[in-house]
């Protein structure tokens, strides 16, 4: 049989301050954490910025810099993993990861093969 407690709970106040991020990874998580609701956004935006962007680029450094072929295989696994982690559902996080990386990756061969 249930009885009345008579007590009254305590209540804890819990006024602790926010966390404060000074790392860039913590930084990241966060906002790519806010991102979640945004993953057929970041989706669209990926296959843009490939396509427009970035696909051009092992023609530009092939014909006009006498890049190397590998310009070109580096562009194609960066596209076909970017596409891939995002049609099979990855994180936010990872889908995140993958576009600053193909980003650094093309910035450096557009610098390697101009310099």
């Amino acid at each position: 049989m249930a009885t009345i407690k008579t007590i009254t709970p305590h209540f804890v106040s819990d006024n602790q301050p926010a966390t404060l991020h000074f790392n860039l990874w913590d930084k990241f998580n966060e906002f790519a954490d806010a991102q979640k609701s945004n993953q057929t956004l970041w989706f669209f935006l990926v296959l843009m910025v490939h396509g427009v962007v970035f696909l051009p680029i092992p023609a530009v450094l092939s014909y006009y810099f006498d890049g190397s072929a590998a310009v070109l295989a580096v562009t194609m696994i960066c596209f076909f993993a970017n596409l891939i982690a995002n049609m099979a559902g990855a994180g936010i996080r990872t889908v995140l990861k993958l576009f600053a990386a193909s980003i650094l990756i093309h910035v450096a061969m557009i610098i390697i093969v101009i310099v």
